[in-house]
């Protein structure tokens, strides 16, 4: 605490407040990454270290008082976190080992939920019904309440699609989709084969119509709307295989919910430390009520890796340091105040002081 701020403080404000490690360097953040996340391994003391404020205007969100746990390991790619209001629980995708997981609320129980066609992204749509986007079928698909598989989505003009990725609901029944076509470059989280269209975002309408939205990205990859839903933001991780490829997160203008307009540079994935500039890639990112955008980022090491929070104009703001590279996130429980994190092996989760902006 600074020496102008008061000295009665309330307990809430004081819990919230207790940023100490506001100004702790890189190399003091790597050290708390080697915290031991086993089953029983000691408290971590409080506020947790790995939480970091890089600016004021993440104070509000930081809780003082709770820790980053480790809910479950023995993943080989975990990604695609989807919450399930209804059910109370969580789902997410094991891309290689060809698996939905599920994670119970009431005790902490982990289960296989089904063979996934090598899914990667998830969500819940509007009625509550489960959407996958699969690499092993480059099809998107619908889980009906009577257990019916519904494709919504296998082909661009006859032509199939790369390897659906990540994938979002609208208010008025659109399903809009990413295909940069990764589950398609190898047999470890797909089939290999060919990509024969351009990567791309797509709609599908819910008369069925499918149109692409945007392709001037590399390899379009997370995304999610603004709360309002007049803005998407589209993580582009085109260099892992185009060297001229921007790190970065890219937002757009939505026009009557089915175009987008305007693309423009929203956030940068390089950073600045006393080692030097880094940067990594933004994968899965999700929206708070507020507008900040909670970015899965990863491929930099200790120090980066983890969930990086930008403000609505695109300013890092907050981190929350992870051992593993984070591939996605998104916001649950029953108040949808706790972050889950799918990264590499493992399943993380936090609560924070905000709450998710959609419903899953």
């Amino acid at each position: 605490m600074s020496h102008n701020e008061p000295t009665n403080l309330d307990r809430r404000t004081f819990l919230s407040g207790m940023t100490g490690l506001t100004a702790m360097t890189l190399a003091a953040s790597v050290n708390a990454q080697d915290r031991d996340y086993s089953q029983n391994a000691n408290p971590v003391r409080y506020p947790d270290p790995d939480i970091i404020e890089l600016d004021k205007r993440f104070k509000k969100y930081k809780l003082g008082n709770t820790p980053i746990r480790r809910l479950h390991t023995g993943m080989l790619w975990a990604e695609g976190p989807a919450w399930n209001g209804a059910g109370n629980y969580l789902m997410w995708s094991d891309i290689p080992n060809n698996n939905q997981m599920r994670w119970l609320d009431e005790d902490g129980h982990v289960s296989t939920l089904r063979t996934s066609n090598y899914s990667n992204g998830n969500t819940f749509d509007w009625q509550g019904r489960q959407l996958s986007c699969e690499h092993g079928t480059r099809r998107v698909v619908r889980y009906e309440q009577t257990g019916k598989v519904t494709v919504l989505a296998d082909n661009w003009k006859g032509k199939p699609f790369n390897a659906p990725n990540d994938i979002v609901v609208h208010p008025d029944g659109g399903v809009w989709f990413t295909d940069p076509g990764y589950g398609s470059l190898g047999n470890y989280e797909g089939f290999k084969g060919d990509l024969v269209i351009k990567e791309a975002v797509y709609r599908i309408d819910p008369s069925g119509k499918i149109e692409i939205v945007t392709d001037d990205m590399f390899k379009p990859n997370g995304l999610c709307f603004s709360p309002d839903y007049k803005k998407l933001y589209i993580a582009d991780t085109g260099s892992s295989h185009y060297p001229q490829a921007p790190k970065n997160i890219r937002v757009y203008d939505v026009v009557d919910g089915k175009k987008l307009k305007n693309g423009r540079e929203y956030a940068s994935m390089k950073m600045h430390t006393k080692e030097g500039e880094v940067a990594g890639m933004a994968d899965g990112i999700r929206a708070d009520i507020d507008g900040n955008i909670w970015v899965g980022a990863g491929w930099v090491g200790k120090g980066y890796d983890g969930v990086h929070i930008f403000s609505p104009e695109g300013e890092r703001i907050g981190q929350i340091l992870l051992p593993e590279i984070c591939s996605n996130v998104c916001f649950g429980g029953v108040k949808r105040n706790r972050l889950f994190m799918t990264a590499s092996q493992s399943l993380y989760a936090v609560y924070v002081e905000t709450v998710g902006a959609h419903i899953s």
